[in-house]
């Protein structure tokens, strides 16, 4: 529903105020590890904030970037960023600064609210915790700006509006039954547009925003026990978090109705018997999160579906010509309705080209996404038209990654493909280098998961007659692999080997030596997590992913092993020895 306490200086659409409205209550707001916050104290500090950012110069209409972890001070910098009619545009704290600085300019922004200090050059900085005279709400038509991969190997800056994310604010709430008090999860990162989607829904309805910390929401069976206790009802997780959660023995009296998942294909169903539902999502960043959404069945052939259109969105299967395909044809996904984005910031020939008007359907996206209709009437997702691909939940195109490799000065040419969910940079080196090198140059300016696992070493890069990469001639990366650093150290201890193997195993690799760091290694939290649970299977004690991102290298995390097995031997009772050398 609409909000009716509108005034003529306030979009009716906008988020903003309908959080507003809630500033007499007494209600909690957001609880974070670092406390809690009700609707009024909330409302009071965006307000003064918001005032701090007027004093820095930023205007109705223009953008102000956030660059803050998950927590109080992010949501409140956010609000204060609408609350003066500017768009905010999100940055993860964990990108490296060269991203941020790159970002910032791109999208022009007027100011950043950090507490990094100076990370985008001339911008001015605002301290989350700066004050100044109290703002009321002022009228703005963009909600923020994310980027998602390009194909030319730039990232693009897509702009939402207001009414694009009332669209999705109003869906969500009617469909999973957010009011006043409902309790729901923030676990993304602030760069993933998933977080608006958590976060708005929840706050424009007046209920209560729970935010996980990092160690919690990266390792499923502590985030599992962390939704049971503090009650959520409504969570998203994505794809490789929720797969094994539906997989779980949950308790009876847990709180939890809703589990949402999206940004990969989806490879399992539920456990028979859960009381949750379980739905399958499906939409770009440039149609604000969610297109298609469906509840996914514990029984049935096949992936699971991607659901139907939700409402007041349109998919229309087109061919190449503009064409409705066939029944039970595939054809590439188009979106039509009110949450398609106003387009590509600082880019109107791609705006027009992604986003063009159809003469039968009107204004749509073009998603480069294939699926054909199934008799339900949902849809089965197939892949991209394009070589864009999703890597951990992201959306990539390899071709930003090959374009970073191709900017460095050790490589003379590059190509990066997906293979098996993982990716794979072949490199032709202009002098001697290593993967360790090439990965610690790439991560200054690329994200973690754009930062590729392997790295194969080629002499030549194969082309075809045109002169196109050959990628079907592009070896198996095993075979070719790069060496990680000029000097690997071996296991010398069994538990050294035994961990060794493990992670070796889980990496595909064994080019790394026992004090290489896992994370630089291609490692990630997802596949940190298989690190945890075969790590705990070997040793038989409580190993968490929290101890794999404090002792990242397999000597210092056999350290720590090595620690708790001797503290359960001494936490244990002579009878308890003695019945297990029985």
């Amino acid at each position: 529903m609409r909000d009716q306490t509108a005034t003529a200086n306030v979009l009716p659409s906008s988020i903003s105020l309908r959080v507003a409205r809630h500033a007499q209550l007494s209600a909690t707001a957001i609880e974070a590890p670092e406390g809690t916050i009700s609707y009024a104290d909330l409302d009071a500090r965006v307000s003064s904030l918001a005032g701090a950012l007027v004093t820095a110069g930023v205007t109705p209409g223009s953008l102000v970037a956030v660059c803050l972890p998950r927590s109080i001070a992010q949501i409140t910098a956010l609000l204060a960023a609408w609350r003066v009619g500017a768009g905010y545009l999100p940055l993860d704290p964990a990108w490296p600064q060269a991203r941020f600085a790159s970002f910032v300019a791109r999208a022009d922004c007027s100011a950043i609210i950090t507490d990094l200090g100076d990370i985008a050059g001339e911008t001015p900085v605002v301290a989350p915790d700066a004050r100044g005279t109290a703002m009321p709400p002022a009228t703005g038509d963009l909600a923020y700006v994310i980027f998602t991969s390009g194909s030319t190997g730039e990232p693009k800056a897509v702009e939402v509006g207001h009414d694009n994310l009332a669209a999705l604010v109003d869906w969500h709430n009617a469909a999973f039954a957010v009011t006043a008090g409902t309790r729901s999860s923030h676990l993304a990162g602030l760069g993933f547009d998933a977080a608006a989607w958590e976060v708005w829904p929840t706050l424009a309805a007046g209920g209560t925003l729970v935010l996980a910390d990092d160690a919690t929401r990266l390792d499923t069976h502590a985030l599992k026990d962390w939704l049971v206790a503090q009650r959520v009802e409504v969570a998203f997780a994505p794809t490789a978090l929720a797969e094994p959660l539906v997989r779980m023995d949950w308790p009876t009296d847990a709180a939890l109705r809703v589990l949402l998942t999206g940004a990969d294909k989806l490879t399992v169903r539920p456990k028979a018997g859960q009381r949750f539902a379980f739905v399958n999502n499906y939409g770009p960043t440039e149609c604000t999160v969610v297109a298609t959404s469906g509840v996914v069945a514990s029984d049935g052939a096949g992936l699971p579906a991607i659901g139907s259109a939700i409402a007041g969105t349109t998919i229309h299967l087109l061919d190449p010509m503009g064409n409705d395909v066939a029944p039970g044809c595939a054809g590439e996904i188009c979106i039509g309705g009110a949450q398609v984005a106003r387009g590509y910031r600082g880019d109107a020939a791609l705006t027009e080209r992604k986003f063009a008007v159809h003469e039968e359907y009107g204004r749509l996206y073009l998603t480069g996404d294939l699926a054909l209709r199934l008799e339900s009437g949902e849809y089965q997702f197939l892949g991209r038209v394009d070589g864009q691909v999703k890597v951990r939940g992201h959306r990539i195109e390899p071709a930003e990654v090959t374009a970073a490799l191709g900017a460095l000065a050790d490589v003379a040419s590059s190509h990066v493909v997906v293979r098996d969910g993982e990716l794979v940079a072949y490199v032709v080196p202009a002098s001697d280098t290593t993967a360790g090198s090439l990965r610690a140059a790439l991560a200054e300016t690329l994200p973690d998961y754009m930062v590729p696992t392997h790295f194969a070493h080629l002499e030549t890069m194969p082309l075809t007659a045109n002169g196109k990469v050959d990628v079907r001639a592009l070896p198996d990366p095993l075979t070719c692999m790069m060496i990680e650093g000029t000097e690997a150290r071996a296991p010398s201890t069994p538990t050294e080997q035994r961990l060794f193997e493990i992670i070796s195993d889980v990496l595909g690799h064994k080019g790394f030596g026992v004090d290489d760091d896992f994370f630089l290694l291609g490692g990630h939290s997802l596949l940190g997590t298989q690190v945890i649970i075969r790590a705990r299977d070997a040793f038989g004690i409580d190993l968490s992913l929290f101890h794999l991102f404090e002792a990242p290298t397999v000597a210092k995390l056999a350290e720590v092993v090595e620690n708790l097995i001797f503290a359960k031997i001494e936490s244990m009772s002579d009878e308890d020895i003695a019945r297990l050398s029985a």
